[in-house]
């Protein structure tokens, strides 16, 4: 499966963006599906996850209540809803795929999309 992520850019403090993450292939409601994010100089981390029908999420305690992940499998879409944006979140957010049910460690997802930056001025 191959992955196109997109929706980044420029944001204040407090606003929203929604990342989406188009899919190729027919069988995109048989994987697993997550964002990463990765900051300057820091480690890649783990930020949301979503299980093949949708219906299990798993969230980073750090985005818990702030951020929604969802999908349109009708679309081979993954999206992710940032509200309340905070400076800390600026990074470059992947999506990935697994094919697993839902996965929320790197290590664990096969497939990668090419990234999209979010930056969050104060």
């Amino acid at each position: 499966v191959q992955l196109q992520a997109s929706g980044g850019g420029l944001v204040q403090a407090g606003g929203s963006l929604r990342l989406s993450c188009a899919a190729s292939g027919r069988t995109f409601s048989r994987y697993g599906m997550g964002w990463f994010r990765q900051a300057p100089g820091k480690e890649r981390e783990f930020v949301a996850a979503i299980s093949w029908s949708g219906t299990s999420t798993f969230y980073a305690d750090s985005v818990k209540g702030r951020f929604t992940i969802s999908r349109d499998n009708a679309k081979n879409t993954v999206y992710l809803q940032m509200n309340s944006l905070k400076p800390e979140d600026t990074a470059v957010y992947y999506c990935a795929a697994t094919p697993a049910i839902v996965k929320v460690t790197a290590s664990e997802y096969g497939y990668w999309g090419q990234g999209t930056l979010v930056t969050v001025s104060s």
